[in-house]
């Protein structure tokens, strides 16, 4: 069944983890992604474990449902290749520098010249009315820059970085988003637009939401961050045999849950009766909750917690995550043949649509394996790709080990 998008060709000039999420969370849905790389290709390619060269884990998740064209931009014939390109593409997706993209003649004035409809979104380190507007930003940067590692700090020691690329992802969705709207937009008005999706803002908008805290009155009524979570007691709860993820939230958990752990007189301390009072006092909670939990085994508190309606999940690792019953029955985790790479394990789109399902029509590419391919559906000739390929401003496809002899 064609996903939401079908029939909107993007073109994708990220690497790394940010704008290539952003153009997976596209293809997904059904857009058509021409992922334009160099003759090295994204650098991802080489992040994690691989089966042949250019082909790594990382890169395996985050391009799927795409085309691979390499293309040397930095050519006048790749370049000019690509401009031409723009005249039959929805959408431009870039994560280089706007002072670049102006440099290689793709500005934003000059794809809409060339395209009026043409929806062109940068994806990168900063907004480009202030004084950051050329540095370069990556997932660890911003991340300090916004104060994640000092909010992780207060929790667990020194500064510290997220266990994943979040701040890559986070703008990542919100650059698809951004992406949809104004492609939504066009459909009203006809007209195109130029997005900027700035990492720096992007994210700590993502942050402060949260942890503007006591910041939010002018002057301060109190701490920035969000006591709750930043308690260094928040962490999954060890249980006689093992963890748990349990969330005691509303008046009514809590009600419960003092009665469950033998003490109902605590529903009535003032300090815990309602949200207001457990926030200030999160700490001895923590505290309480921790010393509870020891006391019976994981199955013995999810039966327990369960029945008394409180949110409680068994904590995972990424490897028992496979086995977990409810991702199974959904499907999430999907077996895919990749015609290089043989037998992978593929994560599977979460959603569900009444109307217009997306589905995985196929797996990561070989560094410009779909190069002819995609120039022939923009309108170039056979001699006109020969020629590309002959000046080396287009390249052919990789070479790799086929599945069948591995």
């Amino acid at each position: 069944m064609p996903g939401p998008l079908d029939g909107v060709r993007i073109l994708d000039l990220t690497s790394n983890f940010m704008g290539p999420y952003a153009s997976l969370l596209l293809a997904d849905m059904g857009a058509d992604v021409a992922k334009v790389e160099s003759r090295q290709g994204d650098t991802t390619r080489g992040v994690g474990p691989c089966r042949n060269p250019g082909m790594s884990a990382i890169f395996l998740h985050l391009n799927r449902n795409k085309r691979s064209l390499a293309l040397d931009l930095k050519s006048a014939d790749g370049a000019a290749a690509l401009r031409r390109m723009m005249t039959g593409a929805d959408v431009l997706l870039y994560s280089l520098r706007p002072s670049s993209m102006a440099r290689l003649g793709l500005s934003y004035a000059q794809a809409r010249e060339a395209n009026p409809r043409i929806v062109y979104c940068g994806t990168y380190g900063f907004g480009q009315n202030g004084p950051y507007a050329d540095r370069p930003a990556y997932d660890d940067l911003i991340q300090a820059a916004v104060g994640m590692p000092v909010l992780q700090s207060r929790r667990n020691g020194p500064p510290d970085y997220v266990a994943t690329a979040v701040a890559d992802r986070v703008v990542g969705m919100a650059a698809t988003s951004a992406v949809a709207m104004a492609l939504y937009h066009r459909e009203r008005t006809g007209r195109g637009q130029e997005v900027q999706v700035p990492m720096f803002e992007t994210f700590a908008h993502f942050v402060m939401g949260d942890h503007l805290y006591g910041h939010t009155f002018v002057p301060a009524i109190g701490d920035w961050g969000y006591a709750r979570m930043m308690n260094p007691d928040r962490r999954p709860y060890r249980t006689r045999d093992g963890y748990l993820g349990v969330n005691v939230y509303t008046d009514r958990h809590w009600q419960r849950f003092f009665a469950l752990a033998g003490h109902p007189e605590m529903g009535e301390d003032p300090r815990f009766a309602d949200i207001h009072g457990r926030t200030e006092h999160i700490g001895l909670l923590h505290d309480f909750l921790a010393r509870t939990f020891t006391t019976r085994t994981t199955a013995a508190w999810t039966a327990l917690l369960t029945e008394a309606d409180i949110p409680v999940i068994e904590m995972h690792t990424p490897e028992t995550l496979l086995e977990d019953p409810h991702m199974k029955e959904v499907g999430f985790f999907v077996d895919q043949r990749h015609p290089s790479e043989g037998r992978l394990r593929a994560l599977g789109i979460p959603q569900r649509w009444s109307e217009s399902g997306p589905e995985l029509r196929y797996p990561a590419p070989r560094l410009g394996e779909h190069s002819a391919e995609l120039l022939g559906e923009y309108g170039f000739t056979r001699h006109e790709i020969d020629d590309l390929l002959a000046s080396g401003a287009v390249h052919p496809p990789a070479a790799h080990v086929p599945a069948d002899d591995q």
